[in-house]
């Protein structure tokens, strides 16, 4: 066993080379920033999911007619052509050329998706031709439920409530009328 004297003893302690607790909490706390801003970007590209893409887009297309119903006082109707999965919006008092112009503009959804059908209450349900969702001047809309699907089978259910101004999604068909 070896003794050093108190100036010899520092010089072996300062040749071992090591990092302080300090520095490494840095280095862990700069690469957890690192990965907080970039995981979203690679969650979003790994796993984008179409069908949920195509029912928050039907969500936004519902509030914001609703929305303008309401600011311009005037009605609106929501178009969907369930066999070209496309929907398009048009005002009450538009001219058919203006409406046809609306018809040729009209959004799609992406392709793996699909409109299943459109439900009215009391009306039944509507799965081929075309169909259309009216919006009052007051922001009403009919009580409806949107089905979308896609090709591995998982569908998706909007819930448009007439009043209450809300619109409740499900990640599945839903056929019961009580959720009106």
């Amino acid at each position: 066993m070896e003794f050093y004297s108190n100036g010899a003893l520092r010089r072996v302690l300062c040749k071992t080379r090591a990092y302080t607790l300090i520095e490494l909490t840095v280095v862990v706390f700069l690469i957890g920033i690192m990965l907080a801003l970039t995981m979203p970007r690679v969650q979003y590209a790994l796993l984008s999911d179409d069908l949920k893409a195509a029912t928050r887009r039907i969500v936004g297309a519902v509030r914001t007619l609703r929305d303008k119903a309401i600011r311009d006082q005037r009605g609106y109707r929501l178009h969907f052509d369930i066999e070209s999965n496309q929907f398009w919006v048009e005002w009450t008092s538009m001219t058919i050329d203006e409406g046809a112009e609306a018809r040729q503009n009209a959004s799609g959804l992406p392709g793996s998706i699909r409109i299943l059908d459109v439900c009215y209450r009391g009306a039944g349900k509507k799965d081929v031709g075309d169909t259309v969702i009216h919006f009052n001047r007051k922001g009403y809309v009919e009580p409806v439920m949107i089905h979308l699907g896609d090709n591995a089978g998982r569908a998706s259910t909007v819930v448009l409530s007439p009043f209450l101004g809300t619109i409740k999604t499900y990640d599945k068909y839903v056929e019961d009328g009580s959720v009106f």
